[in-house]
């Protein structure tokens, strides 16, 4: 029985740095695989998320598009509104958008970082399925202030998309479960993070799980380990402590990035029991059996993240666990 079947779906990532002439083949192509969802990234310096998103829809057959993650500070939530409603009108049941506070540095560095990252995500998320659902918003909040804005009904798809906080910490977590239909989960995702990310977001009602996580499949699984080294230079920051902790080793990872001459010697060194714990690496039959994991603590989607230098070529070995 397939991981599908099972109890989940199976992504895929749009890289944010996969060369232009290549993103519409890697949409189509991942189309063609079978893969059920595609996510596109918004980071900062990179592609727009809804501009990729438009395009991946037009270009594509039936896979589900997602935005990971739009920044509550970076747009007015009546103009993202007006955009999220027209790309889910056109394209009827594809779409999943995720809000979050972004990253706190990339926000300072455009000026848009809030006094409280937290009021704002509720605010925003709030007022926005509040415009997509084909109600007014009346908001008179410490950011948004709406005065009985109403999406003309020309404009309002037939069924709103599902709106994800793209959050990690307990406070955002929880706010997750209270304001969104789904929360997004950036990478490491281990099952045990999952489980804790549950009791914080203590859903009330349905709530999807998405889950990314570095992915490399290859018949060797040595291979597969050591060509996924150099996506772990960013896991011994701290602002991945929390996905580290419910791993047990979260103090060493932390001191041997403190102790590395540079981020790629750190990749290197991470221990090769712990690089397994922080992808999913091995054999398709190996990292099916991660993926099942995944879906038994909780996850309904995983989203493979492929690793370069061939994205296409990653994406085509990714598709072997399907």
């Amino acid at each position: 029985m397939s991981p599908q079947e099972a109890s989940g779906t199976i992504g895929v990532l749009l890289p944010r740095d996969i060369p232009r002439a290549d993103v519409i083949a890697f949409a189509q192509e991942a189309d063609a695989y079978g893969f059920d969802e595609l996510w596109v990234v918004e980071d900062l310096g990179y592609r727009g998320g809804l501009v990729q998103a438009a395009t991946v829809l037009a270009c594509t057959r039936r896979i589900r598009v997602g935005v990971g993650l739009l920044p509550a500070a970076a747009r007015n939530v009546a103009f993202a509104a007006m955009e999220v409603a027209t790309l889910a009108q056109l394209h009827p049941g594809r779409l999943d958008i995720a809000v979050g506070h972004g990253m706190p540095d990339w926000m300072r560095r455009v000026g848009a970082w809030p006094a409280s990252p937290l009021t704002l995500l509720g605010e925003y998320i709030h007022t926005l399925r509040t415009l997509l659902a084909g109600r007014p918003a009346d908001t008179d909040g410490r950011y948004i202030r709406l005065d009985g804005l109403l999406l003309h009904p020309s404009a309002l798809p037939e069924h709103a998309p599902d709106i994800f906080a793209g959050v990690r910490g307990p406070k955002s977590l929880a706010l997750a479960g209270e304001v969104a239909d789904g929360t997004l989960l950036a990478e490491p995702v281990s099952p045990e993070y999952v489980r804790q990310a549950l009791t914080s977001i203590n859903p009330q009602r349905p709530h999807r799980i998405t889950a990314y996580n570095i992915t490399v499949v290859d018949d060797d699984p040595h291979n597969a380990l050591r060509a996924a080294r150099p996506a772990l230079q960013p896991l011994g920051d701290p602002d991945w402590a929390p996905h580290i902790v419910p791993l047990g080793f979260h103090d060493e990872l932390a001191a041997l990035r403190h102790t590395s001459k540079s981020a790629e010697a750190f990749a290197q060194a991470v221990p090769e029991e712990w690089a397994h714990r922080l992808a999913l690496t091995g054999t398709p039959e190996q990292v099916r059996a991660r993926v099942q994991d995944l879906f038994e603590s909780g996850v309904t989607t995983t989203v493979l993240s492929p690793v370069g230098p061939d994205y296409r070529s990653a994406l085509a070995s990714l598709a072997k666990i399907l």
